[in-house]
């Protein structure tokens, strides 16, 4: 909190300088972190009267606020910065899990990190707009605007745990006629990111729509790195003609695993076929294909089906553990969207929407919070210890609300303490603090 104080110190401030100024562009930023942080849109408002009661509160020791502005001010002073502003806080944080050592675990197929792609719909309204809201009119003639975001993360399969990246926002685009799209938003994603990984350490996994032939190439041949994409029949004839032919060649190579679930035996089949073209042309990019169907031993019902195209190697040692690459897409939805949405984020309310950039500097806080929870899950001792001891999310937060409105903390590891010693349990010898 200290380091995110000093940076956003410099946050632009869009007001004409007064000497009677009271509040701080910093100040509003650390405001609504808390509120994500501390998952409560009431925090701030304890944490106000607290200061009145006892001339100091937790919004200042923990938080490092100077001031607390109110609601309105804090959307007012934040409305006119662009999300960008907070993207190397992203960025610091990922570079202190590289030096803890903790990034380097989320390695996985071929040494590379995966990341998966997806866009993520956060408003919608048909009365309540901006200059950056996306626009669709339906059959009746109603206009309809929303906010939505390309939102990559770092995913591993088998871990509970999902490292957001900064967000890239799907929003009408200066110079451009056409609305703004999924696609569109992930070349510029690409972009703008690529950079900070070296060449062959990322394999980017992504759902049909990313299966595209300008974005998969751009991906192996501009940034020369990976892709695992799902690739559906309808949307790729020209693919699936080939594969039927090599099929009737006997060019799909297969093989089949017998696999119990703890219940039944399950029947994992997969096919494989090497250079393929990825859409009709001579200048088409080839690609490897893969697929597996999972079929109940006993009764044959089928339990899953996926097609994937990757421009990895697929051989019989490796078709099984880029299939399991291919199936953690899904922990985009389940670690990092439904989370977002369900578990204490709140991500689809309306937390205010401003009239230039304050829905989408709010959705970047709010993730941000979610990346630095995770981030303390796994650098954080007694706040891991908390984690496990509470294991019900809600539980936790709901703890830390009731704690901070009432008593006034020196530091988080005076809050930490506190509570460990209220559960009474043992802290193991060494247990680190960092004070």
């Amino acid at each position: 909190m200290a380091a995110f104080r000093e940076r956003w110190q410099s946050l632009p401030d869009s007001r004409k300088p007064n000497n009677n100024t009271q509040y701080r562009v910093g100040d509003a930023a650390l405001s609504a972190f808390a509120v994500f942080f501390m998952q409560s849109a009431s925090f701030l408002a304890y944490q106000r009267d607290m200061n009145q009661r006892k001339g100091n509160c937790n919004a200042r020791t923990l938080f490092k606020m100077g001031q607390i502005p109110s609601d309105n001010q804090t959307r007012n002073l934040l409305d006119p910065i662009a999300p960008h502003h907070f993207e190397s806080e992203f960025e610091w944080v990922h570079q202190g899990l590289k030096e803890s050592g903790l990034l380097e675990g989320f390695r996985d197929y071929g040494n590379t990190f995966l990341i998966a792609l997806d866009g993520l719909t956060y408003f919608s309204s048909d009365t309540i707009k901006c200059p950056h809201c996306l626009t669709r009119q339906d059959s009746s003639g109603t206009t309809h605007y929303s906010h939505s975001a390309i939102t990559p993360v770092i995913v591993k399969p088998d871990s509970p745990h999902v490292l957001p990246l900064m967000a890239e926002f799907i929003a009408p685009q200066d110079g451009h006629e056409k609305q703004d799209c999924e696609r569109a938003a992930a070349k510029r994603w690409l972009a703008s990111h690529s950079q900070r990984f070296p060449a062959h350490s990322v394999t980017y996994l992504g759902d049909d729509l990313y299966a595209n032939h300008p974005l998969c190439e751009a991906i192996a041949h501009t940034y020369e790195q990976y892709f695992v994409c799902v690739a559906k029949p309808e949307s790729h004839p020209v693919l699936y003609d080939w594969l039927a032919m090599l099929e009737k060649a006997g060019a799909v190579e297969g093989l089949q695993e017998r696999r119990w679930n703890g219940k039944f035996a399950e029947v994992w089949a997969y096919r494989w076929a090497q250079d393929v073209p990825l859409r009709a042309g001579e200048e088409a990019l080839r690609v490897n294909w893969l697929e597996l169907v999972i079929t109940r031993e006993d009764t044959g019902e089928s339990l899953y089906h996926n097609t994937w195209v990757t421009n990895h190697l697929v051989t019989a040692a490796c078709v099984a553990a880029l299939a399991k690459v291919g199936r953690a897409r899904w922990k985009i939805e389940n670690e990092s969207n439904n989370t977002l949405k369900r578990n204490g984020y709140h991500l689809e309310h309306n937390f205010g929407h401003g009239q230039m950039h304050l829905s989408t500097v709010l959705f970047t806080l709010n993730l941000l919070a979610f990346l630095v929870h995770t981030a303390q899950h796994l650098v954080n001792e007694p706040y891991r210890l908390l984690r496990a001891t509470l294991s019900v999310r809600r539980t936790f937060f709901n703890d830390l609300r009731a704690l901070t409105r009432y008593m006034l903390f020196d530091s988080w590891d005076a809050l930490f303490r506190f509570m460990l010693e209220g559960l009474e349990v043992p802290i193991p010898p060494g247990l680190f603090f960092s004070d």
